[in-house]
């Protein structure tokens, strides 16, 4: 009977800060420059771009010489951030498809895109440098990238034509 007060108010705290608590991976600037990109493409660029800076911060971490005290909890939660920013870019993908829109450029972009990242992430798999803080982790970062780029693929398949322009005669 005491648990759902509290469960209200952290709920009600969260939602007052204006955080968006199933999208806790992007920063209050970034949610905030997404909500501001106005094309649905801008929106899938910006969550790539956000899926490789958390991907660099992931690499970083691994490099670092001296590791932070809670070295398992920053990897598993860059890992999994960068996970919800590709599916999210892959949804809206998808459903740029679903509309039937101009999709051939941002789908493009996210082939190239998710192609680098599985080859990072094959290749810090590969590397195993302390493997067992992240494993299932990097597992799952593995299949959503593969998953993102089969989405990406098939957008480019399912690609409405460009414009036929014809001469004026």
């Amino acid at each position: 009977m005491f648990l759902v007060p509290v469960m209200m108010l952290l709920s009600a705290s969260a939602h007052a800060q204006g955080r968006d608590p199933s999208r806790d991976y992007l920063t209050p600037q970034e949610a905030e420059q997404i909500r501001d990109a106005f094309e649905p493409s801008a929106k899938i660029h910006l969550l790539l771009t956000f899926s490789e800076d958390r991907l660099k911060k992931f690499e970083y971490e691994l490099k670092r010489t001296t590791p932070e005290n809670r070295r398992e909890e920053i990897l598993n939660g860059l890992l999994n951030a960068y996970s919800g920013c590709l599916d999210d870019a892959a949804d809206l993908l998808d459903l740029q498809v679903e509309k039937q829109a101009d999709t051939r450029v941002i789908s493009k972009e996210m082939q190239t895109k998710t192609k680098d990242f599985l080859v990072r992430l094959q290749a810090i798999q590969k590397a195993a440098v302390e493997i067992d803080l992240y494993k299932d982790t990097l597992d799952d970062a593995i299949e959503g990238t593969q998953d993102a780029q089969r989405d990406a693929d098939d957008a480019q398949t399912k690609a409405a034509p460009p414009p036929v322009r014809r001469k004026p005669q």
